[in-house]
């Protein structure tokens, strides 16, 4: 293979994992506007969101992949119940708190708090003595209490500048999203990680669809501008985000993958500020350096730990 090939697949790497984080960071904006502006359902919006990028995943999986059937997942009955138990405590858990934190709050400050899960992760390893303190997790762990502290109340003890509901939803999000890591593990050195969500996907939606069936749209404006951006939130957002990262690993490594996706939580402070104008304090601007150096940190730590 020439060196100009290899160049090349690299570009296209790199151009996918960007893309991909920028449209997870900017969907979450799209949701924010959805719930503010036009009155969507969140109930409704997350079932539309799961059971439409769950079924676009599976069918990448199926014309993409002919040497694992999309059905093989279902195979054993341990495995099935896994996958139930990650779909609904990992899944629809990291989707629903996600989007009831933007909903009381905003898409910048759910996704930073989203994004604390991997210091989660350290610490709940820490607690069952499979890793040593070093000076790499008393460093994500101060970053992570400074930065929070700020980026919620602004370096004031008295009062959340976040509203509390916001703040709570958040915390759940990291806290799952950590489940949702550590348990996914098991499945997905069995069988393609787009398989995986896919199908844990469509059964969390499943099951959120006994709470707000997807035909029944409820309250919201459904003009053209409206259906425009739920379609970017749940395919775009979501489902083709999603593909882009996997697809970006056939390209480079995963550290440099994971690296360039520190671009989602920056694409959502910044169309979080341009679409729907929210406002930062001067120390919750720190905060936010805080936990942005921290992710950073946390994406160039060795892959293999």
């Amino acid at each position: 293979m020439s060196r100009e090939m290899i160049l090349t697949n690299r570009q296209k790497g790199i151009i996918l994992a960007v893309t991909g984080a920028f449209f997870w960071g900017v969907g979450g904006v799209a949701s924010d506007w959805l719930f503010t502006n036009k009155g969507i359902d969140i109930d409704w919006y997350v079932t539309a969101r799961l059971l439409a990028s769950g079924i676009f995943l599976v069918a990448v999986h199926r014309f993409m992949s002919k040497d694992i059937p999309v059905f093989s997942i279902f195979r054993e009955k341990s495995t099935v119940m896994r996958l139930i138990i990650f779909s609904i405590f990992g899944m629809l858990l990291v989707q629903y708190s996600y989007m009831a934190s933007i909903d009381y709050g905003n898409a910048a400050i759910a996704t930073l708090l989203q994004y604390l899960a991997p210091v989660y992760i350290i610490i709940w390893y820490l607690i069952k003595g499979q890793e040593r303190v070093n000076a790499f997790d008393a460093l994500a762990i101060f970053l992570t209490l400074t930065g929070t502290f700020l980026l919620l109340t602004n370096g004031s003890f008295e009062n959340l500048s976040v509203p509390l509901p916001a703040v709570v939803w958040g915390v759940i999000s990291g806290f799952s999203l950590a489940f949702y890591t550590i348990y996914a593990g098991a499945l997905l050195r069995r069988f393609p990680s787009v398989l995986v969500v896919g199908w844990a996907m469509i059964i969390a939606g499943g099951v959120m669809n006994f709470i707000h069936p997807v035909w029944e749209v409820g309250a919201g404006r459904m003009d053209m501008a409206t259906i425009a951006v739920l379609l970017f939130g749940i395919f775009a957002g979501t489902a083709i985000a999603f593909w882009f990262f996997i697809k970006s690993l056939e390209y480079i490594s995963a550290k440099e993958t994971t690296l360039f996706g520190t671009i989602e939580p920056l694409a959502a402070i910044v169309a979080s500020v341009i679409v729907m104008n929210v406002v930062f304090q001067s120390w919750q601007l720190v905060g936010m350096f805080l936990i942005l150096v921290l992710i950073t940190l946390l994406s160039l730590k060795k892959q293999d730990e």
